[in-house]
């Protein structure tokens, strides 16, 4: 084929002459991604937390990779995520010359544009998974101009205690599925006291906004119809749930899910986003 130029989602080019041969995933939703454009058999690295074959060496999690042991696979494509890998070792990657190409997709229809770049990236038909996919999102979209959405707590961490807002790929799949995310509009402040509500909030700078750290008052005062407990990337535990149940008041309805149709993009929202519609429904 010619040259294939792209711009992966911090707007680096990259350029391929042939359709990669060696690839390391250090994503687990490219890591699904890449078995389910049939390419599989290329992929010659993977984290400790993709599901893939265990003859596949593991090369790290993905906030721990193994620069070195990634480098000795002469991986002709290194799949990456802004948020899910750490800086510093993919401009290492960078810096040995490697091909990274970073994801960074906030909504569902951002993750399955990614799936299609990969696609073209790696001589793959797709067509079928998006017209899945696509039609999963507009029959989403359009049962959500027909009903209400629920009220919906979505924690991802319970230690502080994390959330969501609007700005994330999983407040995109939540509102997809039929819930409007009650923490949607709150930024996090810094430091943690601040967005406790303990303190002064300090200047932001360039960090991180979306995930914010909130008590269980606020969450109280947010007053959500349901709360659902995904299963990655905290497990939250039947204990955990116990925890709400206690702290909310009894009409609130409180699930533990998993948490893969909420977080994984491209491929896994072409069933997911029907699974998180079936989720919510049963709870109105």
């Amino acid at each position: 084929m010619p040259a294939l130029r792209i711009f992966d989602d911090r707007q680096r080019e990259l350029i391929f002459l042939r359709p990669p041969q060696r690839i390391v995933s250090l994503v687990p939703s490219d890591t699904l991604n890449v078995a389910a454009l049939g390419a599989l058999p290329r992929l010659v690295g993977r984290t400790r937390y993709c599901d893939a074959p265990e003859s596949i060496p593991v090369v790290g999690g993905t906030k721990d990779v193994e620069v070195e042991a990634v480098a000795r696979l002469s991986p002709d494509l290194i799949l990456a995520n802004q948020e899910e890998n750490s800086r510093q070792h993919l401009e290492s990657l960078a810096q040995l010359g490697l091909p990274v190409l970073v994801s960074f997709p906030k909504t569902v229809a951002e993750g399955l544009s990614h799936l299609a770049r990969l696609a073209k990236v790696l001589d793959a038909d797709v067509r079928e998974l998006l017209r899945q996919g696509y039609a999963a999102v507009r029959e989403a979209e359009e049962a959500a101009r027909r009903n209400r959405a629920l009220r919906a707590f979505v924690p991802i961490w319970m230690e502080p205690l994390m959330t969501v807002n609007a700005q994330t790929f999983v407040s995109d799949a939540l509102r997809l599925g039929g819930a409007g995310n009650v923490f949607g509009d709150r930024q996090r402040l810094y430091p943690l006291a601040a967005d406790q509500g303990q303190a002064v909030p300090r200047p932001v700078g360039t960090r991180d906004t979306r995930y914010p750290r909130v008590s269980m008052d606020e969450v109280r005062e947010r007053a959500p119809e349901i709360v659902l407990l995904p299963d990655e990337p905290h497990p939250f535990s039947e204990a955990d749930a116990s925890i709400f149940r206690s702290a909310l008041p009894s009409g609130v309805k409180i699930v533990r899910c998993g948490g893969r149709d909420f977080s994984w993009y491209g491929a896994q929202s072409a069933s997911g986003v029907p699974r998180l519609r079936a989720l919510i429904d049963s709870l109105r």
